[in-house]
């Protein structure tokens, strides 16, 4: 079982996402596109035998705080994306203003 706060989690540009290596040659995705200074979060996978570990919310704090640095704006399409940034208001001013009038 891997630990989620030691998780090597790495930016894959070729393939559009961020990767966690979970240890046992499976890994976790959070899939993206980038598109005119925004970020757009489509899916995100947790292979079923590590679900519940904390692992998908260390790959989306991971990939925020990589927005943050980059200065993207985030929209997340993906619905486990969408209620972290829910759940998590010191997230929020990443959300790009765009999607953010059409949420409400």
């Amino acid at each position: 079982m891997p630990d989620s706060t030691k998780l090597a989690i790495r930016d894959n540009p070729e393939e559009q996402r961020f990767e966690a290596d979970l240890g046992d040659g499976s890994l976790a995705v959070a899939q993206y596109r980038l598109k005119d200074g925004k970020i757009i979060f489509t899916h995100t996978e947790v292979p079923p035998e590590h679900e519940g570990q904390g692992i998908g919310s260390a790959l989306t704090r991971f990939s925020l705080n990589a927005a943050r640095e980059r200065g993207l704006k985030v929209v997340p399409l993906c619905p486990f994306f969408a209620a972290y940034i829910e759940k998590h208001p010191e997230e929020q001013d990443l959300l790009d203003p765009e999607y953010r009038e059409k949420r409400g």
